[in-house]
Parts: structure tokens; C-alpha cells; sequence
């Protein structure tokens, strides 16, 4: 797929509005892509034209390619390496680029670029929120997981050591530059923890969506391009869709966005960042939170098994591996829910489906009930890690 054959998703905030776009090659073109945007909502002009781009060592290449469009085009450009993983999700590490851009020098026009997966992203669009009250800022996600969800609405920030992304701000992109061919070098493990976020679209807001990842389970498999476009596609339009009623959670709409992510974040925070993929946990967390909407009610126990059987066949986990449920308790896991930004008064609030396509923000959910769940999670053998 070419530039031009190129997928667009446009997210209208108004002034803040932005395209993504999706396609094969697009890294080439990024300084090209990312000018016109960043000179659209900010006013960078060719005498001002200073890039910084922040990124890790699993993805140098793409890195060097986006780089080498921005030389090519006229840009002073910095590359800023920091360490690949979650612990680079830091206000440590956030200190560390306010330095290297302090020394640039950088200046309000200058542009920061996010090349790889979800910490980058996420990194980079907190110090760009922050960095002399704000610099441009274009995303450019190299994993699945970062396409389909953070590199889209505008969420940035670091983690607290008690809590996942507890430091941070609403800061959208000029521009979001997802090259699909970048999937072709991510790892299985990586690539599978995207899948979750793609499935749980299909959960949350829309059940021909659902049909179609359970249809083309060997395809996305594969790695499948139309596949992938499609399901990359749909999910960032769908996310766009919510994002454009609540851009900041003021109405609670945003929140069925964490379908799963209550339970997910404990995992992730109690198990150390990194030992369980964002993904993965979100996968382990959608099937408790499927779980809890049957003892609720809410939904059928085929609807619940529909989610696991697909969330199975695509191999990611649904049960905590066997070392990480040994070293969490009840109480432990409990007490890091009660952190996720969606509690109100020390009562936890969960996003449970009504039906496959549809979930709804529940509160006053009962916490031995909640227990229940997570007892099952806790005692029952691992599944597929």
C-alpha cells in the first residue's frame, strides 16, 4: 500500500482535530505528513523547522527511517533513546528528555516525535504536554497495541510506583502516522498483546466487528495485510468515535474505553511493570470482567465463552500465569483497584457488557462478589502465557 492508498481516520476536537494515517511505507513520508499537520494547528513554518524524536532500541530502523525523511526535508533533528520497556514509563526518565531538549536548545516550535510502541508514546506525549507548557507532537507507533489504542485520544503520561499512568495529562497529536509495515518485525508476544485491544472493541461497541475478528481469526494469525488494515482501521475509528463525545472523561462515556482495565492495571502493577504485557493483562482482565457481568447477570455464559474462545484461538492468556497468581493476594490486588481512576468515594466502578457490542459503567458491584472473581483468576490453572 502506498502513501497515497492510505488509510485516514480523522478525530474532530475542533481546534485540536487530527488525522491518523494508516498504510504500508508511510515512515518514509513521515517528515512530510508530520509538517503539514504540525504546521496546520501550530504554525511551524520552514525557519523554525527543529525535531526531536524520542524512541528505544528494539526500534532503531524505523527510528533512522523517520529520521533520515526529516533530514531529507530540512529539519535539525535529535534523535533521544531511553530504555525499551515499562520503566521508562518515568518521571525519572521524563527528566532525563526535559534535559536532553533543554540542551537542544528546543523552543515552543520545536516538534516532538514518538516512534514506538505504547511508552513511547506515552513518555513522549507527557514531556510534550509539559515542555515549555506544550510542544507539537506527532505520534508514530510502531507496535499493534500502540496503533489501535494509545497512540489514539490523547492520553499521555508516567506511572506512579503504586499505580499504572497516575501522572499525566490530555494532550492530543497533530498527526498519528501508523505504517503497517512496521508489524512485520514485532515479536509474536507483542504483536498478540495488540490483539486484545482489537477484540475489545468488538466487545464494547460493536458486534459486526466481533463477527469479523471471530471469522478472520487465521488471518489476523498471519499477520494478514487486508486483515490488519481493516481491524487497525475499524478499531482507531472506533476509538475516534468515543473520544469525539468525551475527550476527557467529563461525562464517563471515555470510560467504557477500560473494558477489562480495572482488573488488568492491578496485574500489571502487582506483578511489576513489564513481566505481563498491557495486553496480555487487559486480555486476563476482560475475561474476570465477562466473568462478573454473568454472576451479575448481565450477560450470558455464551457470550462470556465466545470471548474467551477468541481471545484462545488468537493465544493470549486468560488466567495469570501460575508464578505471577502466587506472588498477588486478594487484598493486594483489591487495594490496586481501588486506585483505577474510575473509582469514586473508595467504591470500585467496572465496564461490564450488556451484550456482545454493548457495555455500560457499573457501580455498587459487591466486593465479595469482586472477590469471587478474582479468586478464580488466582487459584485456576494458568492458561496460554
Amino acid at each position: 500500500m502506498s502513501e497515497a492508498a492510505a488509510n485516514v481516520v480523522h478525530v474532530d476536537l475542533g481546534p485540536r482535530s487530527y488525522d491518523i494515517s494508516i498504510g504500508s511505507g508511510l515512515l518514509h513520508a513521515a517528515a512530510s505528513t508530520a509538517s503539514a499537520a504540525v504546521e496546520a494547528r501550530y504554525g511551524v513554518g520552514s525557519g523554525q523547522r527543529k525535531v526531536a524524536i524520542v524512541t528505544d532500541p528494539n526500534v532503531t530502523s524505523h527510528a533512522e527511517t523517520v529520521r533520515d525523511s526529516f533530514v531529507k526535508a530540512g529539519w535539525q533533528t535529535e534523535v533521544i533513546t531511553v530504555a525499551a520497556g515499562e520503566g521508562s514509563k518515568s518521571l525519572a526518565v521524563a527528566s532525563g528528555i526535559f534535559d536532553r531538549l533543554v540542551e537542544m536548545p528546543a523552543d515552543r516550535k520545536t516538534v516532538l516525535v514518538a516512534v514506538g510502541g505504547g511508552v513511547i508514546g506515552d513518555l513522549a506525549g507527557f514531556v510534550a504536554a509539559t515542555f515549555n507548557r506544550g510542544l507539537p507532537f506527532v505520534q508514530i507507533p510502531t507496535t499493534l497495541l500502540a496503533d489501535v489504542d494509545s497512540s489514539v485520544g490523547g492520553k499521555v503520561g508516567v506511572n506512579h510506583p503504586r499505580a499504572k499512568n497516575l501522572i499525566g495529562a490530555f494532550y492530543q497529536p497533530a498527526c498519528v502516522i501508523i505504517d503497517t509495515s512496521s508489524l512485520a518485525t514485532l515479536p509474536d508476544r507483542e504483536y498478540r498483546s495488540g490483539l486484545a485491544e482489537v477484540v475489545k472493541y468488538g466487545v464494547i461497541l460493536d458486534s459486526e466487528f466481533f463477527d469479523y475478528l471471530e471469522a478472520h481469526v487465521a488471518d489476523l494469525n498471519a499477520r494478514n495485510t487486508e486483515a490488519l488494515n481493516h481491524a487497525i482501521t475499524r478499531s482507531c475509528r472506533l476509538k475516534a468515535d468515543v473520544v469525539e463525545r468525551d475527550e476527557e472523561e467529563r461525562t464517563g462515556l471515555r470510560a467504557v474505553l477500560n473494558y477489562g482495565h480495572t482488573f488488568a492495571h492491578a496485574y500489571e502493577a502487582l506483578a511489576g511493570y513489564g513481566e505481563l504485557l498491557h495486553g496480555e493483562a487487559v486480555s486476563i482482565g476482560m475475561t474476570g470482567a465477562a466473568r462478573l457481568a454473568v454472576e451479575l447477570g448481565r450477560i450470558s455464559a455464551d457470550d462470556e465463552a465466545r470471548q474467551t474462545r477468541l481471545l484462545a484461538l488468537l493465544n493470549l492468556p486468560t488466567r495469570l500465569p501460575k508464578k505471577l497468581a502466587k506472588s498477588m493476594s486478594e487484598d493486594e490486588i483489591l487495594a490496586c483497584m481501588r486506585l483505577d481512576k474510575k473509582t469514586v468515594g473508595g467504591q470500585l466502578r467496572f465496564v461490564l457488557p450488556d451484550c456482545i457490542g454493548r457495555v455500560e459503567l457499573v457501580e455498587g458491584v459487591p466486593e465479595h462478589t469482586v472477590r469471587s472473581i478474582i479468586h478464580q483468576v488466582l487459584d485456576a490453572p494458568a492458561s496460554n502465557t
